[in-house]
């Protein structure tokens, strides 16, 4: 069996927010508290505005969903529709600011297989076509380890404060040689 990787598109909406939920769920356990794991879908989810500017991706096994992410030219971080606070949807300068790498999400029974690793590479080959010569993400505990193996740095430690329960995060860096 191989991966297959496309641009998704709005009819893949449903699914992806199914897999996203079932990610956040299941493999934050063992970085993050119940309690954590519940607050963390406030600041987690898609940014919708990644499929409209087809700079979102998914990773498809025999027609199984087994993860997706994107990329942005956009100044938002993190954060999914409902985190209207976190948005930011000014147009980054490639020769100024680093693009970012967001919505990243492994279907359980997929993970530790490359599919993570296989998105990333898109994100950072597209932002590069554009220009862009780094890329940053905000990380989250379990994501941590995948991006520090592909070369990301952590620059800055986050708590985001979610009716009083905190979910640490952490903003990460990697500059890309081309």
């Amino acid at each position: 069996m191989s991966f297959a990787l496309r641009t998704a598109t709005e009819e893949d909406l449903p699914a992806l927010r199914e897999l996203m939920a079932l990610a956040i769920d299941t493999l934050q356990h063992g970085f993050l508290s119940p309690e954590q794991i519940v607050a963390s879908r406030a600041v987690m989810g898609l940014d919708t505005q990644l499929i409209a500017d087809r700079t979102y991706f998914m990773v498809e096994e025999e027609g199984a969903l087994a993860g997706c992410g994107g990329w942005s030219r956009r100044a938002t971080l993190y954060g999914g529709d409902h985190s209207v606070s976190l948005r930011e949807p000014r147009l980054l300068d490639p020769a100024t600011e680093a693009a970012r790498v967001r919505a990243m999400y492994t279907h359980p029974s997929f993970a530790r297989r490359g599919v993570g690793r296989m998105i990333l590479d898109q994100c950072e080959r597209a932002a590069a076509a554009e220009g862009f010569d780094a890329v940053e993400l905000m990380g989250t505990m379990s994501g941590q380890p995948l991006y520090a193996a592909a070369g990301y740095r952590p620059i800055e430690e986050v708590t985001d404060m979610v009716d009083g329960v905190p979910v640490p995060l952490v903003r990460m860096r990697k500059e890309l040689i081309l």
